[in-house]
């Protein structure tokens, strides 16, 4: 498994609470592109939407990937198991629970999304957060020395 990107504010803003991994449909040009590291996941989002068939499908939005001929922010279908999706659907009704992007990796040769079920943190949630990870470098660091 190689990873390709990680989405750095992700960890900032949000309290991962479940995961998963999906495929993603792609071009040509776009694999290649994802290949040589030209995607970002900065702002990208997911969301469950019915599809031409009717049923419940996931969708990655925002996400730029850098090609010469198509959109680079157009929206990509993702590849989940009907039932991971009943299963998210359920999560995302709950108050606070989004769906984003974590990171991007190629797994045999496949472009791969890791979707996270994420909660908004609030303001004081992210400094106390900050604080945590603050002491713990500090307890790492005279370990460390010792």
């Amino acid at each position: 498994m190689q990873i390709i990107t990680k989405n750095k504010i992700l960890k900032r803003d949000y309290d991962i609470v479940g995961r998963i991994e999906a495929g993603v449909v792609l071009n040509g040009e776009e694999i290649k592109s994802i290949r040589a590291g030209r995607i970002n996941l900065k702002g990208s989002y997911v969301r469950i939407l019915n599809g031409k068939s009717g049923k419940s499908e996931l969708f990655l939005m925002g996400c730029h990937i850098h090609t010469q001929n198509t959109d680079p922010y157009r929206t990509r279908k993702l590849l989940v198991r009907r039932s991971e999706i009943r299963a998210l659907i359920g999560k995302t009704t709950e108050k606070g629970l989004t769906l984003v992007p974590i990171s991007v990796y190629l797994k045999n040769g496949k472009a791969k999304v890791e979707v996270g079920v994420a909660k908004g943190l609030k303001k004081l949630d992210k400094r106390e957060k900050i604080k945590k990870e603050e002491v713990q470098r500090r307890l790492r660091r005279l370990v460390n020395k010792n």
